[in-house]
């Protein structure tokens, strides 16, 4: 990791529909003692309901916690907010940042994309979604943010897991693959989850994309949590419990690979083009690209139609060299994405 990277406050966005167990787990940080010191930005302190014998100190606007945290509202601007934060001493580990249960947490995460001065002291790194086990299926059903909170996240906490059954379990985590196959998930009752699954896991680190998340683009391998018995097709049919058939209606995920090179001088045009037209539709694109001519893997990943991409390090001895695509959104045109992919190939 550069030494810049490094030095940039990482910023965890919390998102999750409204009564989903947002709260929980920002009580959490809070209060408990994790021996890291969060900055956590709120919509409304009064929906977190601050504990009064944590308080150490107060202004009008922030809370310091007896943990070594602090939390602050969102009044106004997010940037603005964020240089008050770096101006404070003894900066903090992280930075959270809570979406309201209605929002889409596109436009909080293109923040760190496009504002300069963000980008020089705070790097985005996940989107972490708190999903109610009970109603995610009827909330995906009415409200499209519901879905795009499910679409946009890289690790996903499915809570309260104690009030369904398992069939019904099994079923709302199928929806949840679905809509966004890629992301970690985190079974929870009452948020009880580790912070550290939580925060600082590096999703939208070019350098960690891979390190941390070998399965980041294990294509049609939906069941990571059941340990893969003997394969043979007699015991096949009851791995899968009807995961893949489920695929929402108007919200795909899409992966693209080859392990032969792809030409630099058609890919990265036909992305820019693909993302400039199909920009609105695209919610999260990542991936890992293996170049002709070039000893360096490829990373990119992109918000809508902001993309970042750079060299990330050498292949590795024996390392496969292929390159894996992969893209979150609403209605994709699949044909034409796989052809264009298809194009950039060296033949």
């Amino acid at each position: 990791m550069s030494d810049v990277t490094s030095q940039k406050v990482p910023v965890t966005v919390l998102t999750g529909y409204l009564g989903a167990g947002k709260t929980t787990l920002l009580n959490r940080i809070l209060s408990e003692d994790h021996g890291k010191k969060y900055a956590v930005i709120v919509n409304e302190f009064g929906e977190i309901g601050i504990d009064n014998d944590l308080i150490v100190g107060a202004d009008e606007e922030v809370f310091e916690m007896n943990n070594g945290c602090i939390c602050c509202t969102v009044r106004g601007d997010l940037v603005r907010i964020i240089d008050g934060l770096m101006r404070r001493k003894g900066k903090f580990d992280a930075i959270i940042v809570e979406t309201t249960g209605l929002a889409d947490p596109a436009p909080v995460a293109q923040t760190f994309f496009v504002d300069e001065d963000v980008q020089k002291n705070a790097r985005l790194d996940a989107v972490v979604t708190v999903a109610d086990a009970k109603w995610l299926a009827d909330r995906l059903k009415d409200a499209p943010e519901a879905k795009n909170q499910i679409a946009f996240a890289d690790v996903i906490v499915l809570n309260k897991t104690d009030l369904v059954s398992k069939p019904e379990l099994a079923e709302v985590e199928a929806r949840i693959r679905g809509i966004n196959p890629y992301a970690q998930l985190h079974r929870t009752e009452r948020c009880q989850v580790a912070i550290a699954d939580v925060l600082e896991r590096g999703a939208f680190d070019l350098d960690r994309i891979l390190e941390i998340e070998p399965d980041f683009l294990e294509v049609d391998d939906h069941d990571h949590d059941h340990h893969h018995h003997d394969h043979d097709h007699g015991h096949h049919h009851h791995h899968d419990h009807g995961l893949k058939h489920y695929h929402d209606e108007d919200m795909q995920s899409l992966s693209l690979r080859t392990d032969k090179p792809l030409d630099p001088t058609k890919f990265m045009p036909w992305l820019q083009q693909l993302v400039q037209t199909e920009g609105p539709k695209i919610l999260r694109s990542k991936g890992i690209l293996a170049f002709q001519d070039d000893e360096d893997r490829y990373v990119f990943q992109g918000v809508h139609m902001m993309l970042e991409g750079d060299h990330q390090r050498k292949w590795k001895e024996g390392e496969p060299r292929e390159s894996r695509v992969v893209f979150i959104g609403r209605e994709l045109p699949e044909a034409a994405i796989r052809e264009g992919f298809e194009r950039c190939i060296v033949t």
